[in-house]
């Protein structure tokens, strides 16, 4: 089950109470104060990890508190820390306060860290108030409360390329044929319910990360069939790839279609509408399908330059399409880099 929304609570550790203690021993005459410390309570930490690709299991455990410090003890011994309790999250993952909705971290990198609560501090000992005017202090301090607080997570996949398009366009099978991803592939719109990731491989060395989206529908940034769920997905994308089914049993007029789901993306963000699209006839592999698309071909190239016709059954421009996208994701990240410098 995929699921990119969650809300939990985290408490971190209490801090050990310090001790109040004198030093009782034959032939040490006038021991003095020995209470030590107490111990600090266990932070709790939010960690990446690069296996997860769904919130689900913090759906089912809605609180996280993290170990309390021990109390100090006599001869100046210091109690022992909490153990720290550690969250692991998917790449990806945006941290909310829960109550004010303030963005604490975008969670980016693998193996990323972050201290969502922090421990108490532990109290002092009543060797800490010795002086020479107070040879014998009785007093301590108590350990200080860890900070408890609501969190508020949602997962925004983090993929180099998103395949978008309406229901039943051909994009899990795209996805399938490219990478090591396997989505449910079925005849009938809405087969994929919810994102899916794959690793392809261009050559013997690079890669990139491409995402199936759910087939998104008019009135998608509106929220219409979870397509406002389904759009955040795509915001961290660097390139869009929007498949036209073209295939013989597809009676609605791909243009007007190609229009339909631009609208969606200009508003939903016009950030997202200006991210660098490679557009693309899909299910062209039937003599009907591919004088449709010929039909069509120019008045497309006006709308997109960049204009491939593949087939995922028979492989047909697949290996086009893969050799355009590594070139486009080349030429992003250069211009990245200049926007830098």
């Amino acid at each position: 089950m995929f699921v990119d929304q969650v809300t939990i609570k985290v408490q971190a550790g209490n801090g050990g109470d310090g001790c109040s203690s004198f030093r009782r021993e034959k032939f040490v005459p006038l021991g003095g104060p020995d209470g030590g410390d107490g111990g600090k309570g266990a932070d709790v930490v939010l960690e990446t990890d690069v296996n997860l690709t769904s919130l689900i299991d913090l759906r089912y455990q809605q609180l996280y508190q993290a170990e309390h410090g021990n109390p100090g003890r006599g001869k100046q011994m210091t109690g022992r820390s909490g153990k720290e309790s550690v969250i692991k999250v998917p790449i990806g993952t945006l941290v909310k306060d829960a109550d004010s909705g303030e963005l604490l971290v975008d969670l980016k990198e693998p193996y990323q860290r972050f201290i969502v609560a922090e421990g108490g501090r532990g109290g002092a000992g009543n060797i800490r108030f010795k002086s020479s005017i107070n040879r014998a202090p009785r007093k301590f301090t108590k350990g200080a409360p860890g900070e408890r607080r609501s969190l508020f997570l949602e997962l925004k996949l983090l993929a180099d390329v998103a395949i978008i398009g309406f229901p039943n366009a051909g994009k899990s099978t795209l996805i399938s044929k490219i990478s090591n991803a396997r989505p449910k592939i079925a005849d009938y719109p809405f087969t994929t319910l919810v994102p899916q990731l794959g690793v392809v491989r261009v050559d013997d060395y690079q890669t990139f990360v491409a995402a199936d989206i759910p087939g998104l529908i008019e009135g998608a940034h509106a929220g219409k069939g979870l397509g406002i769920r389904f759009l955040k997905h795509i915001e961290r994308s660097r390139l869009l790839v929007h498949l036209l089914d073209f295939s013989e049993s597809h009676s609605r007029d791909p243009v007007s279609d190609y229009h339909l789901l631009q609208n969606e993306l200009k508003s939903f963000s016009p950030r997202l509408f200006d991210k660098p699209q490679i557009l693309v006839a899909s299910k062209v592999d039937h003599p009907d399908a591919q004088e449709k698309f010929s039909s069509y071909e120019d008045r497309l190239r006006e709308l997109n330059p960049v204009l491939l016709s593949i087939s995922s059954v028979t492989g047909e421009g697949i290996p086009q399409l893969l050799w355009k996208i590594k070139e486009m994701l080349t030429e992003i990240e250069v211009e990245s880099k200049e926007g830098e410098a």
